[in-house]
């Protein structure tokens, strides 16, 4: 099945999430080097990198939530897309807490913060997996044609 919504001809949420993974992922380095450096300028940055991508995010989600629902009942790519979306804002959640919890301080947030950006990061590589598991193994969102019972590429069984 095609995406939904598209700009240009080319599906829009994938043009997006490369902002949130990006700037997300950026917070959590840069809080590694704080942590090496002990330099706050670091947290400062990735204080605003977090509050983009959760901007970001919440932006991606709303097209996301377009094409996933287009998706048909019943589908293995129904149920990968709903974990995908779900763990997406467990994500977008956890690193919206880091945010408000760096809010009072950004040049020295408490260890919860990072912490839970850590949790996100993580959490975000699986759900990154999952989209792609939706776009390059199941064609959601690419091909009209597109098998959405594929089995898992963990499986290593063919797609058709």
């Amino acid at each position: 099945m095609e995406s939904r919504a598209k700009l240009a001809g080319h599906p829009i949420h994938p043009m997006l999430i490369v902002f949130p993974l990006g700037l997300l992922g950026m917070g959590v380095i840069f809080d590694i080097i704080y942590l090496i450096s002990h330099n706050s300028r670091w947290t400062e940055v990735a204080y605003y990198d977090i509050g983009a991508g959760i901007i970001t995010g919440l932006l991606a989600a709303v097209f996301g939530f377009i094409d996933w629902y287009a998706i048909p009942q019943g589908t293995r790519a129904k149920r990968i897309g709903l974990l995908h979306g779900v763990g997406n804002v467990v994500v977008v959640t956890l690193f919206l807490v880091s945010w408000l919890l760096r809010r009072p301080d950004p040049a020295a947030p408490p260890q919860g913060a990072i912490v839970l950006g850590f949790i996100g990061l993580a959490l975000a590589l699986i759900t990154g997996w999952l989209g792609g598991e939706l776009v390059d193994r199941l064609g959601v969102g690419v091909d009209n044609d597109a098998n959405l019972d594929a089995p898992s590429s963990l499986s290593q069984r063919p797609a058709r």
